[in-house]
């Protein structure tokens, strides 16, 4: 088996977890409106996690399996070990299964967004060593002239492993006997968590990006490093907008909010090159990897501007809690880190079956459409409902009576949740099939 079939099998697992992810997460949003839906089945404490861990799940497990299978392409150099590809996968299944067993038990004894028992961790940073060793072991030793997507990747696994650890300092004393120390370093630990796999995922997009274009100068310019180290730079220290209402080091929240605001520097890099890639859209658009790259380009537009805005602390004490901070998570894992892995994945497609590809071009373009149709209904109605319930708060109204003013919010984002579900499962299922069939027909 090569670095095509483990990639291949990974992306498998990436999409299984989106496909039942989006199930758990249709019904979290059915038990907004109905608390009593299937409370004693599986009640919201059950279907959040799930939902939750199973969409991470798909963003790591996809990256992992596009990194898999571009890395002897993007080095020129053969995979170091077919075997621990293997050995990795063989872990990583078996974690998801074993934590989706105990979310089902409801035995929940870790963090948020890590609400598995902490020993699990053990084996999930053991998968996670499997995968370092072979990339590493798969790259030039020489960093010198290397493509901005390698440093991308290569920091991602580093810092991925880094915050994982990190995540678990609440087991020690001295952070969970203080509650400031606790949070703030929880809080720290997840902010870059997810810098970490944004790096991953925006490595992969540059180098289908690169093989798109043909131009290979992109990913070696100095605008390419200046905006990697910028991003960079917001992993390790834009965290800080988190802990804003926690009561401590004001320079912490001061470098954060300073981090913060550089990312002006990127919304307006995106805005000067708009025209541009509206130009270059009106003669690719038909592509569907580049038409899926350009709707994440105009996620990233607007989740920058929403992160933005929520980064400054004045406004960020009123939205702090609110929907609009489940709004930027929404717009950030579905509408960019999906729609780029998404790209990711046509692209090995075409590669794959490019009969089907072209079979299919009409119906994954009106899915695609519509999936941006509702995921922009969905966003809003968060926004929406987030400035709803901070007005409220400020006038001091119950909680019972807060939740019942946002129904009509709760209303249209469940049925706008379910148009996406329903978007992407009409584009997941070919994908899944035509892997399936790529992995069971011996073929490398």
């Amino acid at each position: 088996m090569e670095h095509k079939k483990i990639g291949s099998l990974f992306i498998v697992l990436g999409l299984s977890s989106l496909l039942i992810g989006l199930f758990f997460g249709s019904i979290g949003g059915l038990q907004y409106l109905l608390p009593a839906f299937l409370k004693e089945q599986l009640a919201f404490q059950k279907t959040r996690p799930l939902h939750v861990y199973l969409v991470i799940n798909f963003i790591f497990s996809t990256a992992a399996g596009c990194i898999y299978y571009f890395l002897p392409a993007a080095t020129g150099r053969k995979l170091y070990s077919v075997k621990l590809g293997i050995g990795q996968f063989s872990l990583q299944l078996f974690i998801l299964l074993i934590i989706v067993s105990f979310f089902f038990a409801g035995k929940f004894s870790g963090r948020e967004y890590l609400e598995f028992p902490p020993w699990i961790s053990l084996i999930i940073l053991s998968s996670w060593i499997i995968f370092m060793i072979n990339f590493f072991k798969s790259i030039p030793l020489s960093f010198n002239h290397a493509p901005v997507y390698l440093w991308s990747w290569s920091t991602g696994l580093i810092f991925y492993f880094i915050t994982m650890t990190e995540a678990h300092l609440w087991l020690l004393p001295y952070f969970n006997n203080n509650i400031v120390r606790d949070l703030t370093v929880q809080w720290k630990a997840l902010g870059s968590m997810v810098g970490a796999w944004n790096m991953l995922v925006y490595g992969t997009s540059m180098f289908v990006m690169e093989s798109i274009s043909g131009d290979k100068t992109i990913n070696k310019s100095k605008t390419a490093f200046f905006f990697y180290f910028l991003g960079l730079t917001n992993l390790m220290f834009n965290w800080g907008h988190h802990t804003y209402i926690v009561p401590s080091s004001h320079i912490v929240k001061d470098v954060s909010f300073i981090i913060s605001m550089t990312e002006l520097l990127i919304l307006g890099k995106i805005i000067y090159n708009f025209r541009k890639s509206y130009i270059e859209a009106k003669l690719k658009y038909h592509h569907l990897p580049f038409r899926l790259l350009s709707f994440a380009d105009g996620w990233i537009f607007l989740n920058l501007v929403l992160a933005i805005i929520i980064s400054v602390p004045a406004i960020n004490l009123y939205t702090h809690g609110t929907h609009i901070t489940v709004a930027h998570a929404m717009g950030a894992t579905i509408g960019i880190n999906t729609m780029l892995l998404l790209g990711s994945v046509f692209f090995i497609l075409d590669e794959m079956n490019e009969s089907m590809m072209e079979r299919f071009k009409k119906y994954f373009g009106f899915a695609i459409v519509l999936l941006n149709i509702s995921l922009t209904i969905f966003w809003a109605s968060l926004i929406g409902s987030g400035i709803a319930k901070s007005i409220d708060l400020q006038q001091k109204n119950f909680f019972a009576v807060i939740m019942d003013q946002l129904k009509p919010y709760f209303a249209i984002f469940m049925g706008s949740g379910i148009l996406v579900m329903i978007a992407l499962f009409l584009i997941l299922i070919p994908i899944f099939k035509t892997f399936i069939h790529y992995i069971s027909a011996g073929k490398n």
